[in-house]
């Protein structure tokens, strides 16, 4: 697909996804089964059997949880910092 058209096929696409958010009267509940399973993996995660007393499940799934999304702002990190790397090769330094 030509460079142009792929554009043209992103563009058409955030037309369609805005548009449809705009008719969406409540996005809580649009969004509650992606949320719902989203959440689930973590109590799948520590419990696949569902053996665990409800709370030390709850309490495993938040910590779960928590790594996942401090594994995902590690990435993001070392991300913008090749990124800048990048970027700053060949300018001279400020000094």
């Amino acid at each position: 697909m030509a460079a142009s058209s792929e554009n043209e096929r992103r563009t058409i696409a955030r037309i369609a996804s805005h548009s449809s958010w705009a008719k969406t009267p409540d996005h809580a509940v649009r969004t509650k089964p992606a949320r719902t399973r989203f959440l689930a993996r973590f109590y799948e995660q520590v419990d696949p059997n569902g053996v665990l007393p409800p709370e030390e499940r709850e309490r495993r799934a938040e910590s779960a949880q928590r790594a996942y999304f401090t594994a995902l702002a590690r990435r993001s990190a070392k991300a913008r910092q090749r990124k800048n790397k990048t970027k700053n090769i060949g300018e001279p330094s400020a000094r």
